[in-house]
């Protein structure tokens, strides 16, 4: 039976600690873990801001992350080339499974969105630039509803733009976070376990589907 399938972006689609080549040109051989923090505190101030209801969209998280990240490594940059860092953010590119991945359940008949705590114009710019766009069917950004995943009001959002339900949409990411948030929220969820050194937060709450890339996301789908 045809499902709707909301995929995050960051981590799941594309790899945002992929700027570390970028970072590396800027500030040398820490440059990869530079960018592991940049994106962790990102989500954070995220998450922050969701639960003091202090919506600034994802943009500004990921700025302010930035001077964070500055000041842990003594680093400054300036304002020029803290932009241009951000910018870079619309050319990450897609993981190798990501486009045949999405090729294959679009033609099992499933709905497929990009679900994203990022504004829809920037994440349509870098689904674009990684050649996913053309295999969605929708991009649902978080900043319609001005909080961020896991609120329960987010996943409720994407059901309603999609016109599913709960027992007809799907929530896929790489995060155990936004898994966790989507079950709690009544929908079926799939982890897409990357890295196979991950684990997947010790709660109550557990993935329907557990594997590690859009392939064999498809091949499950479609049995």
């Amino acid at each position: 039976m045809p499902q709707t399938i909301g995929f995050d972006v960051y981590g799941t689609l594309v790899d945002p600690v992929d700027m570390g080549s970028h970072l590396e040109a800027l500030i040398g051989d820490r440059g990869k873990e530079f960018g592991q923090l940049w994106h962790d505190k990102k989500v954070e101030y995220a998450f922050r801001r969701g639960l003091m209801e202090q919506y600034e969209n994802f943009g500004v998280c990921t700025h302010q992350a930035l001077r964070y990240c500055m000041m842990v490594f003594n680093i400054d940059l300036s304002e020029k080339a803290q932009q241009q860092l951000l910018a870079e953010f619309s050319n990450l590119e897609a993981f190798s499974d990501v486009i045949p991945g999405l090729i294959s359940l679009r033609k099992q008949g499933h709905t497929l969105a990009a679900f994203s705590n990022g504004p829809e114009v920037a994440v349509r710019a870098l689904m674009t630039t990684s050649g996913i766009l053309s295999q969605l069917d929708d991009v649902i950004s978080v900043d319609d509803i001005k909080t961020f995943k896991p609120s329960p009001l987010v996943y409720k959002h994407l059901m309603r733009k999609t016109k599913s339900d709960i027992d007809s949409c799907w929530m896929v990411s790489s995060n155990p976070w936004d898994v966790i948030g989507a079950k709690a929220a009544g929908m079926k969820a799939a982890w897409i376990q990357r890295d196979a050194t991950k684990i997947f937060d010790p709660w109550d709450i557990k993935p329907d589907i557990v594997v590690t890339d859009l392939l064999e996301l498809a091949e499950q789908f479609n049995t």
